[in-house]
C-alpha cells in the first residue's frame, strides 16, 4: 500500500527523471523547448551550439530536495548560458605569429562580453506541463491502489 510520503517521493523521483531526460533534449534542440536559441555571431568549425567539447550537457545535475528538484552544474559558464547576461573575461599575455610569420606578444587585459540568453534548464511552459502530467499520472496510480485497498 502506498501512503502520502510515498505518492510525494514517487512525484519527485519522476520529475527529476523526466525532466533530466527534457533538459538533456534542448541540446539536441538547440531551444529552450520551443524557443529557439539565438545562433552563434560567426561560424565555429569545432561543434554544435553549447556542445563543443559537451561537458555542460554532461555537467547538468538532478536532486531532489525537500519539496522539490534542484539542477545544478559545477561548470563557471553555465549560469551565463542559461541566462544570459554581459561580463568582462580575463585574457593572459600570450604569443602570436604575424600574417608575415614573425611572432609578437599580447599583453594581458580583460575582455567585455555579452552572452545571449540560450536556456537549456528551467522553469516555463513546457516544464509546468510536464510537473502536471507527472503529478496527475502517479496521483491516479495512487488512487487505484487505494481503491483497491478498500474494495477488500
Amino acid at each position: 500500500m502506498i501512503d502520502g510520503e510515498q505518492l510525494k517521493r514517487n512525484i519527485l523521483s519522476d520529475m527529476r527523471v523526466e525532466l533530466s531526460d527534457e533538459f538533456d533534449r534542448n541540446f539536441e534542440r538547440k531551444a529552450f523547448f520551443t524557443e529557439k536559441w539565438k545562433p552563434r555571431a560567426y561560424k565555429y568549425p569545432k561543434g554544435s551550439l553549447l556542445m563543443v567539447t559537451g561537458t555542460l550537457r554532461r555537467s547538468i545535475k538532478a536532486e531532489i530536495r525537500d519539496n522539490g528538484v534542484r539542477f545544478t552544474s559545477a561548470v563557471p559558464y553555465a549560469a551565463i548560458h542559461n541566462e544570459g547576461g554581459s561580463g568582462t573575461k580575463s585574457v593572459r599575455q600570450h604569443t602570436r605569429t604575424s600574417k608575415k610569420g614573425k611572432p609578437y606578444t599580447v599583453k594581458a587585459h580583460t575582455r567585455k562580453f555579452t552572452m545571449p540568453k540560450r536556456q537549456f534548464v528551467g522553469d516555463g511552459k513546457r516544464t509546468q506541463e510536464i510537473i502536471k502530467g507527472i503529478i496527475t499520472d502517479n496521483v491516479a496510480k495512487f488512487n487505484i491502489q487505494l481503491s483497491q485497498f478498500i474494495r477488500k
